[in-house]
């Protein structure tokens, strides 16, 4: 990362990996680490070797688990959060086994432990990789405060279809943004160093291709070729890799019919040959012994055998290691040299976290719901929240609106704001919509709420003619929709994208009333919204904005704070054009935009009379959002875009420059990118592939000349003999305000 003035940027992969490492590097310490790993590795008996591969979760309490901990045979708990239950368990472990190794514990912190921090596809909609940093900063804090020291995040897989319910926690479709995003939390939870006690172990999941689940359907089989895994699937995770990403997780799905939990190629060939990865990999929840209804293997001895074959290292909850690998081994399926390679990589994690000096929590910390970590939260929801419709002016309300009406099921929903996968935060401690406008705008502005609808999924309109009377008596209708928390996350996959119950009915009925109409959707992903947008005068999208959602948007709505998120996913204007995202290849037919739309077909038109472009008769081309978009209260004028040269070398660096001005009413923060097209390649190249993005902040009028540099190393891609080249050609070259509009020039690599 690079700040200059009120700018902030990114251009490059390898540069976001090399900003990021919290691992030693061939420094003496590390070399004192793997010293004390061989020497432990050579005390150990074989089962206590299988012991460290070993974690659970105790669902009946510490005393289920003690008698195993004494015996060796647990490596990591799951969800334990009590930190006096920690320093039992731990006190067992480190008095009473036979070699005291420290128990490693671990919990799903995702977007926040106690603090809720936007859920991750909304924090990715800043652009902004520092205020992710802080995010993930204040939940290691907060969590490690209660003896958690290895989290599973980041998830940073690839997903361009949102009928997935986890894209709620990746950072959405594409891969140099979500490389950014992965890189900058890796940072946040382990901080300068593993061995600092409120630093947390990060995961890079789900390794890999979950989020390309076939039909949007979680855990179903992906069908991803070796090229697309490495031009679009593997480079957030090569960046977390190369960034000390302490661990990685193995994901749910088969790719081409091998689970990942038992593909050697990627956890061997690709994350330790070629990335030279010496963190250590867990499989996901049961995911050894689910390979037995993938079909994969025939019993648990043989998941078993595949698993730690492939190059896992530790299962979660499966518990078919503790209960085969010593068999396999005496039966030779499985060596003790594979067994000793696990173990080193989970003992290097311990010791490198500090838990042999110190494996006991301080019991006595009040780190929770602080004043900065509020604040943290307030602004990420600030950054994170997009405009996507404002005509007239709308927004924000000015001293015209006295008397606002608030209707919807989500102006005052505590538990749905928080988002999904939050295990920790307190609805006590969430501060939503309603009572924050009270509070931060009642003094100069009456507010009438009418819900109308008691959640979601209500598809009761008796209470819409409340909401209808208290918007006609209003100067302005403020409509809170989206879904509900448990509507998104694992396993909560959607087939219909629209609002659900009667929030279409409400919107369309407050639309009727002619007053002013602002939508603010809450919501885990992007939902087909195209009517709603219509009959809305403003639109912002707030996702599951977390703890300080309600405040953060009150700023926003009252001009205070200016929104400046834009997409991190293509937004579709129906599910029958899923998947839909910006950096597709081209076919041999282009769609354009002079297509006959199904409407305006003349009866018994001939078969070929339309043209032939690939293109939906009823949806046309274009997204609902594409990529990138978000507007602003303020505008911003792109002009006068230059090339240092336009014919780069190879191993050379292209510098790129435009003048940015504020040309609007407001001061404010554009998020300005950078596109590139190869335009022929070995192979098919995208139509656009995002290369850069800064976060530039200026005052009503005010102008900047903005800079990227361009490293020539990022054009590279796996061609057609599967190797990883930059080939000599043309390229086109786009800045912009989003990924389908900003002025265009070319420039040639030799």
């Amino acid at each position: 990362m690079k700040t200059s003035g009120s700018t902030i940027f990114y251009t490059g992969l390898l540069a976001l990996s090399l900003t990021a490492c919290s691992r030693p590097s061939g420094s003496g310490k590390e070399a004192s680490v793997d010293r004390q790993v061989e020497e432990l590795l050579g005390k150990m008996t074989l089962q206590e070797k299988i012991g460290q591969m070993n974690q659970l979760s105790p669902f009946g309490g510490p005393e289920e688990v003690a008698e195993q901990i004494r015996k060796g045979e647990i490596g990591s708990l799951l969800n334990v959060t009590d930190p006096d239950v920690v320093n039992r368990i731990q006190k067992i472990a480190v008095e009473e086994s036979r070699l005291g190794i420290p128990v490693l514990m671990s919990r799903d912190v995702i977007h926040g432990y106690k603090t809720i921090f936007p859920i991750p596809l909304g924090q990715a909609a800043t652009f902004n990789p520092q205020i992710v940093e802080d995010g993930a900063r204040v939940a290691a804090i907060e969590a490690s405060a209660d003896g958690i020291r290895w989290t599973f995040a980041p998830m940073i897989d690839i997903s361009r279809d949102p009928r997935w319910g986890r894209i709620a926690e990746s950072c959405g479709e594409d891969p140099y943004l979500s490389a950014a995003m992965g890189v900058a939390m890796v940072k946040g939870f382990q901080g300068d160093s593993l061995n600092d006690p409120t630093s947390i172990a990060a995961c890079a999941k789900h390794f890999v291709g979950y989020g390309a689940a076939e039909g949007g359907r979680d855990y179903n089989s992906t069908f991803i070729p070796e090229r697309q895994l490495r031009n679009v699937y593997f480079p957030p995770f090569e960046a977390a890799a190369k960034a000390g990403c302490a661990t990685f997780m193995t994901s749910f799905n088969d790719n081409d019919g091998v689970p990942s939990t038992g593909n050697s190629f990627i956890l061997k060939d690709v994350l330790r040959d070629e990335w030279n990865y010496d963190g250590m990999v867990v499989t996901d929840w049961a995911s050894t012994a689910e390979m037995i209804s993938h079909g994969f293997c025939k019993d648990e001895k043989e998941a078993a055998m595949k698993s730690v074959n492939a190059g896992v290292d530790m299962e979660m909850v499966s518990g078919t290691f503790i209960r085969h690998l010593e068999e396999l081994v005496k039966e030779k399926k499985v060596s003790e040299a594979a067994i000793d390679e696990a173990v080193r990589n989970i003992l290097r994690l311990k010791f490198r976290l500090g838990l042999f000096d110190n494996p006991y929590v301080n019991t006595d910390q009040d780190v929770k719901y602080t004043p900065t970590h509020l604040a943290k939260a307030k602004e990420a929801v600030e950054q994170s929240v997009i405009l996507l419709k404002n005509d007239g002016e709308t927004l924000p309300f000015t001293d015209k609106i006295r008397t606002i009406a608030i209707v919807g099921p989500l102006a005052d929903a505590a538990h749905d704001q928080m988002g999904t996968w939050v295990f920790d935060g307190e609805k006590a401690h969430t501060q939503t919509l309603l009572p924050a406008l009270k509070e931060m705008y009642g003094d100069k502005v009456t507010f009438i709420y009418e819900p109308a609808l008691g959640y979601s999924r209500d598809k009761n309109t008796a209470n819409i003619s409340k909401a209808v009377s208290a918007a006609i008596r209003a100067d302005a209708v403020l409509a809170c929709v989206g879904e509900e928390s448990i509507l998104s996350g694992e396993a909560h996959s959607l087939a219909d994208l629209h609002l659900q119950g009667a929030q279409s009915e409400l919107i369309a009925a407050l639309a009727k009333t002619g007053k002013p109409l602002v939508t603010v959707v809450m919501a885990g992903r992007p939902l087909t919204i195209e009517q709603e947008v219509k009959q809305s005068d403003a639109v912002l999208y707030a996702f599951h904005p977390g703890t300080m959602g309600g405040p953060a948007i009150a700023d926003l709505l009252f001009g205070k704070a200016v929104p400046s998120g834009k997409t991190p996913v293509t937004f579709p204007k129906m599910v029958g054009q899923i998947p839909v995202y910006y950096a597709h290849t081209n076919t041999g037919r282009p769609a354009s935009r002079q297509e006959t739309l199904i409407d305006d077909i003349p009866l018994e038109a001939g078969q070929t009379s339309l043209g032939c472009t690939s293109f939906y008769m009823d949806a046309g081309f274009d997204p609902l959002f594409p990529f990138g978009y978000g507007l602003s209260y303020t505008t911003f004028g792109y002009d006068n875009l230059r090339l240092a040269t336009d014919k780069p070398s190879a191993n050379g660096t292209l510098e790129i420059s435009f003048d940015l001005t504020n040309t609007g009413k407001y001061d404010g923060t554009e998020i300005v990118q950078l596109y590139i097209q190869d335009k022929t390649g070995s192979v098919t190249r995208p139509v656009k592939e995002l290369k850069g993005f800064q976060r530039v902040s200026l005052k009503q009028g005010e102008k900047q000349t903005v800079s990227f540099s361009l490293p020539i190393e990022e054009l590279a891609f796996w061609n057609i003999d599967m190797q990883r080249v930059v080939e000599p050609g043309e390229f086109n070259l786009w800045v912009g305000p989003n990924s389908a509009e900003g002025l265009q020039t070319s420039f040639t690599v030799e």
